[in-house]
């Protein structure tokens, strides 16, 4: 009888351990946390970037005379004064230009990405330790929107496009036959913590790597990162010391997307390019192997027109070149 009963106690000893690795594994999956946490919603595209200008009319004239695009609507502060203006490009993608804040500083005041669903993005950024402000706010176009900041102090927007805001009533309009692209396939900005960088919009935004661009195979210049639920993508400009004013201008741009830049250039023959503006550049294959050629605005800022595949149809291999080695911070 002891026997059985010792037997029987050693059975319900192992079934329980065996119950427990059970629940062990299955627990986790079933924790409140993990039920509440809030997901990601949607990131679709790149909505604007927005950038200071020192002469407003002598944007609007490359912008709208020289790019051929419509300043469909703008806003005055509470002087009169203006206080942005939108340059459209496609229903869904703008450039914003603010009179300058400080002469001879970066161009480059923010760039802006579009979601389907403001709040929840709002939500769920701060589940994941991002600062957000405590709602989001209407926007005086009346889209919501609100800010939080990357890794290198570049300023992201966050925009939902509401039904009644000026974004969506435009759509169909102010699209004329003389802009020169059609979309914004991507922006550039500089970038000196790639891990810090990459896990901001990687691991937390749900960006996708696609490409790794290097020009001396030595050292690595370019990431670029996709919008998780579209086609517009970040060019990460990467840097060893931190560049001047003037490369600014070339790294903090903006890249419109043709068929064909040759046509381009040839319609850039028959416009007046405004003063103070560089030349545009011959027409080359860049280091990804799209044709591409160069022009910039009257602050320097540059605006890469490039077409969409590779001259020869085959993809370049991403560079396996380490990222740019910063120089040591400075001892106290």
């Amino acid at each position: 009888m002891r026997a059985m009963q010792s037997t029987h106690r050693t059975r319900i000893v192992r079934d329980c351990s065996w119950l427990g690795c059970v629940l062990l594994l299955v627990l986790p999956q079933l924790s409140p946390a993990a039920d509440t946490a809030p997901a990601r919603p949607h990131i679709t595209g790149l909505s604007h970037v927005a950038l200071y200008v020192h002469d407003v009319d002598r944007s609007r004239a490359f912008y709208k005379d020289f790019l051929g695009f419509a300043e469909p609507f703008s806003l005055n502060d509470t002087n009169g004064n203006l206080r942005l203006t939108f340059i459209k490009i496609n229903d869904r993608q703008y450039v914003e230009l603010f009179p300058e804040k400080t002469p001879a500083s970066d161009r480059l005041s923010h760039i802006a990405l579009e979601t389907d669903d403001a709040e929840a993005m709002r939500a769920y950024l701060a589940s994941r330790g991002v600062k957000v402000p405590p709602k989001v706010p209407k926007g005086q176009i009346g889209n919501l929107n609100f800010n939080i900041t990357d890794p290198d102090g570049h300023k992201v927007e966050i925009v939902q496009y509401e039904p009644d805001g000026w974004t969506v009533q435009h759509f169909g309009k102010d699209l004329p036959d003389t802009r020169i692209a059609a979309r914004m396939s991507h922006a550039g900005i500089i970038v000196g913590d790639v891990p810090a960088t990459l896990k901001f919009y990687c691991d937390i935004l749900g960006f996708q790597e696609f490409w790794r661009g290097s020009r001396d195979g030595k050292n690595l210049n370019w990431i670029n990162i996709r919008v998780p639920d579209g086609k517009d993508y970040l060019e990460l400009m990467l840097y060893g010391k931190p560049p001047d004013l003037a490369a600014l201008g070339g790294a903090h741009h903006i890249c419109l997307e043709v068929s064909d830049v040759s046509k381009v250039t040839s319609t850039f023959a028959t416009r007046h390019l405004p003063a103070g503006c560089k030349d545009v550049t011959p027409v080359r294959t860049g280091v990804n192997g799209k044709r591409q050629i160069n022009c910039y605005d009257p602050d320097g800022t540059r605006v890469e027109v490039m077409e969409a595949t590779t001259a020869d149809g085959k993809p370049v291999p991403p560079s396996t070149a380490p990222p740019p080695k910063h120089p040591p911070a400075a001892t106290p």
